[in-house]
């Protein structure tokens, strides 16, 4: 009984590590999914800069504002691009770390416990990447909720401009605005 005991324990402890590797497959994915929609956005705004400067109608309306705004979200939406894609550079990374050390529980109970720091040193630093994966991605959420304040900014500001003054008005009273902290 103890050698079917023993292989059981090492079993278990070699799917441990499955638990992490579906947390990183699932933040892989999400990511993926993250930098699909930065990159559309990037070739929508792209498009319509294009668009901006070949008709070079400077006279229509907040044009020069428009134009600024694109530029800005363009930059935001590269430094986005940037900080998911290391994001999932990181996560793969972990992702190879459990696995090596799942494989690695495995090998230690084949050749013997004198080994054991290395499957525990590999999921520590796999644990850490996954860590780091994450902070980066909190770091990409904020510049993602600066870029979409500053598009509403300038949608108000059309909306304003084309508006009705009636109803312009209306909602420039404070029953109507959100309270939300001034930005610095």
């Amino acid at each position: 009984m103890e050698p079917l005991s023993s292989a059981l324990a090492v079993l278990t402890a070699m799917i441990t590590p499955a638990v992490l590797i579906s947390a990183c497959g699932a933040l892989i994915l999400s990511t993926s999914t993250r930098l699909g929609r930065v990159v559309d956005r990037v070739r929508a705004l792209s498009d319509r800069f294009e668009e901006l400067a070949a008709t070079g109608d400077t006279e229509h309306a907040l044009f020069e504002e428009r134009r600024a705004m694109i530029f800005g979200q363009l930059d935001k939406l590269t430094s986005r691009a940037r900080i998911l894609q290391r994001s999932m550079t990181v996560f793969y990374v972990a992702l190879g770390l459990f696995v090596a050390t799942s494989v690695a529980i495995g090998v230690v109970a084949f050749v013997g416990t004198r080994y054991s720091f290395i499957p525990v040193a590999m999921g520590l630093v796999g644990a850490s990447f996954l860590f780091y994966g994450s902070m980066t991605l909190i770091f990409e959420a904020r510049l993602a909720i600066v870029s979409l304040r500053a598009e509403m900014d300038f949608i108000w500001q059309l909306g304003k401009h084309y508006a009705p003054s009636e109803l312009a008005a209306r909602h420039n009273s404070p029953h109507y605005r959100l309270r939300v902290k001034p930005r610095p």
